[in-house]
């Protein structure tokens, strides 16, 4: 929040930054791009109704989220109607400002009227995060509150800095049902992400279903990490996830690592090992060990099998092919196999994505390197790739905060909530600046965590960090002002039932 006294750093159309404090701006996250607020409010009653525009099915569907929303905690059954309204929500694509683009929305308040606009469907759905955040915590309930539901008159106009806001969650080391899974979408829409990458296959597990490879589900889908209980999921399952993620504006993201990290497939195919000789489950964590036989066409007709299949099940444009710790593999053998890849991936219509060590291959400008660790991202931007910024010592969810987090690693350090957040993307790697990153990404490994309340403790409250850091304008960025905003969000989390680490530097409400 704007400490009491100072000026919102938003300006208003006329370029005057309005003299607010600190109980007129609410603790939106992430930050919107401009935030002026008016005097009174809007109050939802039992009279309050939900105005969408008739020709589009993607706003009804909009606006039947909002009355769902809204529903439980207040009690109110808002109907969701085509019928001209002078008052109540309005939700509206047909006049918006062009220029608000894709994702973005203006949302204006007064103590008559809610409006909400935008050129596309997903700048609703997110501006309808931003309404859910104007209300009180206690709108996140599932059952039946007290009241009253009043929305801080207000004009926000908003729009994303980058196109890629995501996480990643890594269900090879430990397996997750379809419902942890949707959970985990729920929470990173509330945030305005737009980006679920699954880490579908490891040394440790195979978790999706192959039709042309059985064997890759029946060995390589029984272990994970530690001995503890496999799994996998159907291709309905997957298909059911995807439209899950879909009508929440959230494109599913699919990562088959290859060729190391491929123990659980040399494990189920012994064709895919140059001794033609399988080697046994594994449920450890170390890495880097294993690779698929690299030169026979077999390996190919797999890996063609494999990404086909997903491809088909999968309407987004990308396909993640891992990349990483490749250190079984020949430098020669990693670059040339890289490139058969790139080609498998784009005959299935799809760009390829890989870790950053895939910029040691020739790239196509079309795909594109996650950055982590090293400077390679910059070797992929200097041959016109896109990157996205994972930086393990600022955005793997997967750190301990601390020494006595009882989850978690620290090989890349401990990662406070400040840490998270106090970075700028576009000044992390030399050599990669603005133009070059495509966004932003939390990548949430498993090899500690079982549960979705584990999943909760490490990803809250540092995910809200990242996605803050991809969404709002860097003048917005400051920690002590992100702080304040995010200790109000503790209580909303509570009432999401979301069990997340109450980090010491925060002083939650």
């Amino acid at each position: 929040m704007i400490p009491t006294g100072a000026t919102a750093p938003n300006q208003s159309p006329e370029g005057q930054a309005p003299a607010v404090t600190t109980s007129t701006i609410p603790a939106l996250i992430p930050q919107p791009a401009s935030v002026i607020p008016a005097t009174g409010f809007f109050e939802l009653t039992s009279a309050t109704s939900i105005t969408i525009e008739a020709a589009d099915p993607d706003v009804a569907a909009i606006g039947r989220t909002l009355a769902a929303l809204l529903r439980p905690a207040t009690g109110i059954e808002l109907q969701v109607s085509t019928a001209a309204s002078t008052g109540g929500i309005h939700l509206r694509i047909s006049d918006a400002d062009p220029s608000l683009g894709d994702e973005g929305y203006r949302l204006t308040v007064t103590p008559e009227l809610v409006t909400l606009s935008a050129p596309r469907p997903a700048g609703l759905f997110f501006g309808v995060q931003t309404l859910r955040q104007l209300l009180p915590p206690s709108i996140e309930s599932a059952r039946a509150q007290p009241g009253p539901w009043r929305i801080p008159a207000i004009d926000i106009r908003d729009t994303p800095r980058f196109a890629w806001r995501g996480a990643m969650l890594d269900v090879a080391r430990h397996f997750f049902s379809v419902q942890d899974i949707e959970r985990f979408i729920d929470r990173i829409a509330l945030y305005k992400m737009n980006r679920l990458h699954l880490h579908l296959t490891d040394d440790q597990g195979w978790r999706i279903a192959i039709h042309a490879w059985p064997q890759l589900t029946a060995l390589g889908a029984s272990t994970a990490v530690g001995g503890d209980p496999g799994g996998f999921l159907t291709q309905a399952e997957y298909a059911e996830i995807v439209a899950y993620a879909q009508a929440r504006y959230i494109v599913v993201v699919p990562e088959i690592d290859m060729p190391g990290h491929t123990n659980a497939a040399l494990a189920s195919i012994p064709e895919l090992n140059c001794t033609g000789v399988a080697p046994p489950v594994y449920t450890g964590i170390e890495v880097g060990f294993s690779s698929l036989c690299i030169g026979p066409e077999a390996t190919y007709r797999f890996i063609d099998d494999v990404l086909g299949e997903l491809a088909a099940l999968t309407p987004g444009d990308y396909l993640h092919i891992g990349g990483d710790e490749a250190h079984s593999t020949p430098d020669a053998d990693y670059r040339a196999f890289i490139a058969r890849v790139q080609a498998i991936v784009e005959a299935h219509g799809k760009r390829m994505i890989g870790w950053e060590e895939i910029a040691r291959a020739d790239l196509h400008a079309q795909s594109i390197a996650q950055h982590w660790f090293s400077d390679l991202a910059a070797r992929a931007a200097a041959q016109g790739s896109q990157v996205i910024l994972s930086p393990a010592s600022r955005a793997y969810l997967d750190m301990q905060y601390a020494p006595d987090t009882p989850l978690g690693l620290h090989w890349a350090g401990y990662v406070e909530v400040q840490d998270a957040y106090d970075w700028d993307p576009a000044a992390q790697v030399p050599g990669v600046g603005e133009e070059e990153i495509l966004g932003v990404e939390a990548p949430l490994w498993t090899e500690t965590i079982r549960s979705l309340a584990d999943i909760d403790r490490m990803a809250f409250p540092r995910l809200a960090a990242i996605a803050e850091l991809g969404w709002s304008p860097r003048h917005t960025h400051a920690w002590l002002d992100f702080r304040e905003r995010l200790a109000a969000h503790g209580s909303r989390w509570d009432m999401l039932g979301i069990a997340f680490t109450r980090s010491p530097q925060i002083d939650w409400e």
